[in-house]
């Protein structure tokens, strides 16, 4: 059974796919891109080295576009990254081989998540399955059960080389000359996976 499962290199999307894996499911890991950046590469680079298949989903500009507006006018990331994220998944979703799609969205989550009615609409829509391994896992399990599998990596969001949706819509914001900083915390950090910990 082929689930394809949004991925951006962190540790909850990385996690996720483990579990997949674990539970018998063949993965093909999935990262959304616009096409402004390559920054997909540093998704695809941890990919292989989880010995995981990789490949880019490319988005239309014109949602970046519209979330960056949304960042604007809301002056936090918030609505945005939840644009992007349900438009990929939706993607994803409408693809003819794709039966099965998975996130790394946890619960404690509140960007990006599906609550019940979108994650069903998403299923209904497309006639997929919609499976989120972390749903049941708060952030204290999800740290032990990283810190026990991989070398992580966590820097600070503009510092760090990373796959997610943050940044192709901060270099869209610069584009537009405004300081992303404006509009994301100022202080926040994230993480890459950059491999397996040797047990």
């Amino acid at each position: 059974m082929l689930v394809h499962h949004l991925y951006s290199g962190g540790k909850d999307s990385s996690l996720a796919a483990w579990m997949l894996r674990k539970i018998g499911y063949e993965v093909r890991l999935v990262t959304a891109s616009f096409g402004t950046l390559d920054n997909w590469r540093f998704a695809k680079e941890t990919a292989e080295r989880l010995g995981f298949e990789h490949r880019v989903l490319y988005l239309p500009r014109e949602t970046l576009e519209k979330a960056a507006e949304m960042a604007i006018a809301d002056g936090h990331p918030n609505n945005a990254i939840q644009f992007i994220h349900e438009r990929a998944l939706e993607a994803l979703a409408s693809l003819p081989e794709v039966e099965r799609v998975s996130d790394g969205t946890r619960r404690d989550d509140r960007v990006p998540f599906l609550d019940l009615s979108k994650a069903r609409s998403l299923e209904d829509r497309f006639n997929v399955a919609y499976i989120r391994p972390l749903l049941g896992l708060g952030y204290k399990t999800i740290r032990e059960l990283t810190e026990r599998l991989f070398v992580v990596e966590i820097r600070e969001s503009e510092e760090l080389e990373k796959a997610d949706y943050e940044v192709e819509l901060r270099h869209l914001l610069r584009e537009r000359g405004l300081d992303p900083l404006e509009i994301f915390p100022k202080s926040h950090y994230q993480s890459r996976v950059m491999g397996w910990k040797v047990c």
